[in-house]
């Protein structure tokens, strides 16, 4: 699918790195495998972006037809597929930024991420962020890095508990985090819980007297928020379309 000038096309295009072998899916190789080619074939494919990896497991994975994003559980195969890297905080940031061609570093939310995300920038790194799992980052420090990020040009993806469009039962939405990035405003956009309040169609996507058009919200998604990780592609596609805002 290729929707020139579709805001839905240019928010929401590649926007999900499928991560079925990662909790809470937890799916067998084979079975990932198997639900991987089913979201290719969906008609939301293009939502699609990498294929989330285990370092221990990238040598028995089969070509999936696109990149994959590497989580260092292991030291790293070679494999021509592999386009990014996932780990955690590390002694020595210039050699993660070896790995391959974007790196992504998780950051925990505590008072001194600007100084780890100060480091990640001198070396040429990305930010990720968890949004969920065993514990939920509240909407303030999770707002506090998105500006973080924003102010040092940062591009960063987010993963874990994202599997909801809209804020809910005190779970994040990914909706939420699209608008605290492109608008700003990000502890409101962040605890908004009432779906009505987002927009999103062909020419614009938009919220509470915010709104931004195609050429924007692919420069946000180029340059400040890559992508979500999730071990479901179904789970967001489909609350989505209860929404109402994919082009198909």
């Amino acid at each position: 699918m290729h929707l020139d000038g579709d805001a839905r096309f240019a928010l929401l295009a590649q926007l999900i790195d499928h991560a079925p072998l990662f909790p809470p899916a937890s799916l067998p190789l084979p079975v990932a495998i198997a639900e991987d080619e089913r979201a290719c074939g969906s008609r939301h494919a293009f939502m699609l972006a990498r294929f989330v990896c285990p370092a221990t497991l990238l040598a028995e994975l089969p070509d999936v037809g696109r990149g994959i994003s590497v989580v260092l559980d292991g030291p790293l195969p070679q494999h021509a597929g592999v386009e990014a890297v996932e780990t955690r905080i590390a002694d020595d940031l210039t050699m993660l930024a070896s790995l391959a061609a974007e790196v992504y570093v998780e950051v925990q939310l505590d008072n001194g991420v600007d100084e780890r995300l100060d480091e990640l920038r001198a070396n040429g790194l990305r930010a990720k962020v968890r949004c969920g799992g065993t514990t939920v980052p509240s909407t303030e420090s999770l707002a506090a890095f998105i500006r973080s990020c924003r102010d040092r040009d940062l591009v960063f993806k987010a993963t874990a508990g994202l599997h909801r469009a809209v804020r809910t039962n005190g779970e994040h939405g990914f909706l939420n985090l699209l608008a605290a990035v492109v608008f700003g405003d990000e502890e409101n956009a962040l605890n908004e819980h009432d779906p009505a309040a987002f927009d999103l169609h062909a020419d614009a996507f938009s919220w509470r007297g915010h709104s931004a058009h195609a050429e924007e919200l692919g420069a946000v998604r180029r340059n400040r928020f890559h992508s979500i990780g999730s071990c479901s592609f179904f789970e967001p596609v489909d609350d989505l379309q209860a929404l109402g805002t994919l082009p198909l």
